[in-house]
């Protein structure tokens, strides 16, 4: 599904809106540095499972240990985002978006002195709220409307989707360069306020009128 957003690199007046470089790993946790190398991406990576305990992220700081990573997973570039990342939810035509805290940037001085793997269970489902934080305005300024409804509407048509969600990152010191690091469909909608008008109105909408 990211590798939609990366074909649509989508570009207008309020932004431009990609995916980080990665790399899928299928097997063979030894050849992870030579594949690394080959697809050129930098340290340090976020280490995502494939399949199950698939919220539970690592992040590779050296090449030595990329070789302690446990495949299947997907390599992507960490990108500076001031610690906090929106959860995009749509639910039809409907969009609503939360902060939400997540890794904290990394230092080009922590780069060349942490080595290791570090492992962030759950970063993204147990993350606490940000929407009442006082953040930086500049961290904490929500995605442009405009933008994040062109986003949906090429994604609802190219992924078949109706029900589904973003998680989205804005590169620290830029205003408009926007990331989708992950999307999930048929997500829990629990946490998503007034969830309950918003997916009983999408549930109207769908009913045949007469």
């Amino acid at each position: 599904m990211l590798q939609v957003v990366a074909e649509l690199n989508l570009s207008d007046p309020y932004g431009k809106v990609g995916v980080p470089e990665q790399l899928v790993i299928k097997k063979d946790s030894s050849s992870i540095p030579d594949s690394v190398n080959m697809a050129g991406l930098r340290l340090p990576l976020v280490a995502k499972p494939l399949f199950a305990k698939s919220h539970e992220l690592s992040l590779a700081y050296d090449e030595l240990s990329l070789q302690k990573l446990e495949p299947p997973l997907v390599l992507q570039e960490f990108i500076n985002h001031g610690g906090v990342l929106f959860k995009v939810y749509i639910v039809g035509e409907a969009i609503k978006v939360l902060r939400r805290f997540s890794l904290p940037d990394v230092s080009k001085r922590e780069l060349k002195t942490t080595a290791g793997v570090y492992r962030f269970p759950r970063v993204s489902c147990a993350a606490a709220s940000a929407d009442e934080a006082d953040l930086d305005p500049h961290v904490a300024e929500l995605p442009p409307r405009p933008l994040l409804e062109r986003l949906a509407k090429e994604l609802r048509h190219r992924l078949g989707l109706r029900l589904f969600n973003l998680d989205m990152i804005r590169e620290h010191g830029t205003r408009d360069r926007y990331y989708v690091i992950d999307i999930n469909y048929f997500p829990g909608y629990g946490k998503m306020p007034e969830y309950e008008h918003i997916f009983t109105d999408f549930l109207l909408s769908l009913a045949p009128s007469k």
